[in-house]
């Protein structure tokens, strides 16, 4: 929309015409409409705006139009409404007919929307292209992304020319959406077979060609850890990331384990599932993001299992599944160790990881160690703590924008606040390091060197010094200017984790110098002002300083 407004052109020469409808449905039949006249359309979806689409999607897809929809997978509301991560959207669309790909990573998203843009061109069957809602749809972070010259490139031109040749025209008569009977609708249905066998093929041709231009991999199926594993956790989405991350932690142990994530998940890619599953694996977990009630298992769990019930080799396998990260619930590295030890024993299954069940008891019991193995030694890590409505989130995406643009740093962002928003807490999670960073899940007590507080009462209401590492900083927007203010007024606690973690603490009135400044209630600025100079991330002299006064 951005673009649009800005007149960015296209590919092709034009500028995107984007139509906000009244509903999801409407959007649906928009695209539907849009391509059944040969020309290029896409959408973006999350949750029951995904629901809405449903009866266009079955339409889309039974009529073989290329499309592409992008969705942010999050809950449906069900006993309350969540807006927050996880699949229950997407798996609620499962059956419509389109081929569904999984990212895992902000720079997946960038990587896997090319392939579904283009392969919907070549196979000729709708593609709906997921992430995890909020946790990968709302993350900033460091991705190198190709430029349109680049693009154009891939684009089967071949492919393109005959959708648009076969577009609904007065100079083309074509009958479309026409009525069967008992007679011949069957058969109708059964002959789209030849579309959806050809589609992981064409998919994974698209893969290797994206992947020959970026230099990063891609394939229908990943794999990660031990090539001949005694057990293996199957799960999609950016957890994914977390659960590989403990590998090395049980290697060390001597465990061979690894981890198994379909990145193509309809069409089901059975041949590729067994090529990365070996007959003499002893356990194999899978792991949904998702909750069907009343259902015996979920989604994934239901593919993998048939898929290894086929094949008399893996009679002896013993398949567990659980449930994990429902309406962005936490998924850390301890949770996905957790996973691992239950597979070796003893084993639980129908379980969940995460919660602490104390009515029907599913849940596995908390891993020994807390983990923090997707973050590496190199990085450092902040958070901000502030008021929604206050700009401290506003302000923190500039700043790792203007960290990651003028430094050598990687940097990686998440905003975890209330769906209530205005006047309750948000709390900014920001790393920075030169090492990649793919650590999808908030920051961990005992890791961030720099925390900031903008909203005073805070103090009295979060146990905000509970993150931080020895030695840290601690930045306080409060009136208290001296030490003896600082004895009286600080609750004890407070002053208790100062001294036991060897924090600096630092106060700054920020909201009289906002007020004086003429910046109101946006304390934002200041705050960060203060984080530039104390964390030293960046040189005060630079480029983006072009005075003193500024």
């Amino acid at each position: 929309a951005a673009w649009a407004a800005q007149g960015r052109k296209n590919l092709y020469g034009d500028i995107c015409e984007v139509t906000q409808m009244q509903s999801e449905g409407g959007a649906a039949a928009a695209v539907h409409g849009v391509v059944e006249v040969g020309s290029l359309a896409t959408t973006f979806t999350s949750s029951q705006g995904l629901l809405l689409m449903i009866p266009n999607m079955y339409k889309i897809a039974g009529e073989l139009l290329p499309c592409v929809m992008h969705v942010a997978a999050r809950a449906v509301a069900g006993e309350a409404l969540s807006i927050f991560g996880d699949h229950q959207d997407v798996m609620a669309a499962r059956a419509c007919g389109w081929g569904m790909l999984s990212s895992q990573t902000v720079q997946d998203c960038h990587d896997m929307a090319l392939v579904a843009h283009i392969a919907t061109l070549k196979a000729r069957v709708p593609i709906m292209h997921f992430q995890d809602g909020f946790r990968t749809s709302h993350e900033i972070n460091t991705v190198e992304s190709l430029s349109g010259n680049q693009i154009a490139q891939l684009i089967p031109q071949e492919a393109l020319a005959a959708h648009r040749q076969s577009g609904l025209s007065p100079l083309r008569p074509i009958m479309r959406g026409s009525n069967q009977n008992p007679d011949v609708y069957m058969q109708a249905v059964e002959s789209a077979n030849v579309y959806y066998d050809r589609l992981p093929s064409v998919i994974e041709e698209t893969m290797e060609e994206v992947s020959a231009l970026t230099g990063r991999p891609l394939s229908l199926v990943r794999h990660f850890g031990d090539s001949d594993p005694d057990h293996v956790i199957v799960m999609m989405g950016s957890a994914t990331r977390v659960t590989e991350s403990v590998v090395d932690h049980f290697t060390a142990r001597g465990e061979k384990v690894a981890v198994v994530s379909p990145a193509l998940f309809r069409p089901w890619p059975t041949k590729q599932i067994l090529e990365h599953i070996p007959a003499t694996v002893k356990t194999v977990t899978v792991l949904d993001r998702t909750k069907e009630h009343g259902s015996y298992r979920e989604p994934l769990f239901l593919d993998v299992a048939a898929t290894l019930q086929a094949d008399t080799a893996y009679s002896g396998v013993t398949i567990l599944g659980g449930r994990y990260g429902l309406g962005s619930k936490e998924y850390t590295p301890s949770m996905a160790a957790s996973v691992f030890e239950n597979a070796m024993g003893p084993r639980k299954d129908r379980f969940t990881v995460g919660i602490e069940d104390d009515v029907t008891f599913t849940s596995l019991p908390s891993y020994s160690q807390m983990l923090d193995t997707c973050v590496p030694q190199s990085t450092t890590q902040c958070l901000f703590f502030g008021l929604a409505g206050d700009g401290t989130v506003g302000a923190n995406k500039n700043a790792v924008k203007i960290i990651g643009d003028n430094t050598d740093l990687k940097g990686q962002a998440y905003f975890a606040y209330s769906s209530v928003k205005a006047g309750t807490p948000t709390v900014s999670h920001m790393r920075f390091g030169p090492e990649s960073l793919e650590a999808p899940y908030l920051t961990l007590p005992d890791s961030a060197a720099y925390l900031a507080c903008a909203f005073p009462e805070h103090i009295n209401n979060l146990d905000m010094l509970c993150y931080a590492k020895p030695g840290g900083t601690f930045v306080l927007n409060s009136p208290l200017s001296t030490v003896e203010a600082c004895e009286a007024k600080l609750p004890t606690y407070v002053k208790k984790q100062i001294a036991k973690k060897g924090i600096t603490f630092y106060t700054i009135d920020a909201s009289r110098v906002a007020v004086e400044a003429g910046l109101g209630k946006l304390t934002n600025n200041i705050m960060q002002t203060a984080f530039f100079k104390l964390s030293s991330v960046m040189p005060e002299e630079g480029p983006w300083v072009t005075s003193r006064t500024q």
